[in-house]
């Protein structure tokens, strides 16, 4: 099987800003990017900008995609968007805002389209309205759960007085809910799109995507730049030990947000090469063939500390100098069975 494709779920509350966070991912260079809405009411997507990316959005009828009788209609999507031939870096599924996350995420995770992978649920968060909508007090909403990512959107629309401490009582009710969600602010939907997914190039493809650059200049708002994502790359000098790395991915450093790589392994029988990515909670273990192309891990996040994050992936990258022990490499076979 090849490298299957990344399914992102994009949640929130009627109102929050998905449609522009889609937008602004939309509008990244070089990214090759399928699109899954669904007709719940207006959804304000650019259609221009998304068939200049793919020959066509592929758009679900039957209201909520939560509330389809069942999977068939997202399942033919992701089918669609999957096929190698489109060369996609990621889809991206754009719920309706009355949409149940966790059942979204459980839907993708679960799909019977064998080339795609869940890539993580970002939810999107009205910062000047939070606590009048999703959150009117009790027990914190159950929605963000299933979250790996949730974005704070329009802190612009908070009194400057009170922004620090909305979006800290907010981001407090989030991880009272998902104590490992990773929570970030921002205006005008502007992420940067490395905490998403991966973009296969940092240019426009010549005679490809003018669309994109089109909307980039369009979109500008005022040029104001958004938050950039840091990124730690640590090579790999050999076969790592599979009890180092299964540590790593199951604890990864502070703020680090996504983690892949390709690395060849030292089962203590044999060398296995493997691609990993987590996102969040969410550990991805596929298996390659062992070459001798260069291997490592690249861990990403915003405000890392680097200099915490480079020694924890160094340790993890150790070459294998002993023979590891057994438990280690039941671990990262478990998590490649997870995976498949």
């Amino acid at each position: 099987m090849g490298v299957r494709v990344p399914v992102i779920a994009l949640t929130g509350y009627l109102g929050a800003g998905k449609t522009t966070v889609l937008n602004h991912l939309l509008q990244a260079p070089g990214a090759r990017l399928g699109v899954v809405v669904n007709d719940f009411g207006t959804i304000n997507v650019d259609a221009a900008l998304v068939t200049g990316q793919v020959d066509e959005p592929a758009s679900i009828a039957g209201g909520c995609l939560c509330c389809l009788p069942d999977t068939d209609g997202l399942d033919q999507a992701l089918e669609k968007l999957s096929q190698p031939r489109l060369r996609l870096d990621a889809v991206i599924v754009e719920a309706s805002g009355v949409a149940d996350p966790p059942h979204l995420a459980r839907l993708i995770r679960f799909s019977g389209v064998n080339r795609v992978r869940l890539g993580g649920l970002v939810d999107v968060i009205d910062a000047a309205a939070y606590f009048d909508t999703v959150d009117t007090g009790g027990l914190p909403p159950a929605r963000f759960a299933s979250a790996s990512l949730v974005l704070i959107n329009k802190t612009d629309r908070v009194p400057p007085a009170h922004r620090a401490e909305t979006v800290a009582r907010i981001a407090g009710r989030v991880r009272e809910s998902n104590p490992l969600a990773h929570v970030v602010d921002t205006t005008h939907g502007r992420i940067d799109p490395a905490l998403v997914f991966d973009a296969a190039s940092p240019h426009d493809p010549v005679g490809e995507l003018p669309l994109a650059a089109l909307a980039r200049h369009d979109h500008d708002h005022d040029g104001e730049p958004h938050p950039r994502a840091d990124a730690v790359t640590i090579p790999a000098a050999g076969p790592v030990d599979p009890g180092r790395l299964a540590d790593l991915l199951e604890d990864l450093p502070a703020d680090v947000y996504r983690l892949k790589g390709t690395l060849t392994v030292d089962t203590g029988r044999s060398l296995r090469g493997y691609v990993i990515n987590v996102v969040g909670r969410q550990i991805h273990v596929a298996v390659r063939p062992v070459t001798e192309d260069p291997s490592g891990l690249v861990a990403i996040g915003m405000h890392l500390d680097q200099s915490t994050v480079r020694t924890r992936l160094e340790a993890a990258l150790q070459p294998c100098v002993a023979r590891p022990a057994a438990d280690g490499a039941r671990r990262l076979a478990r998590y490649r069975r997870l995976s498949t």
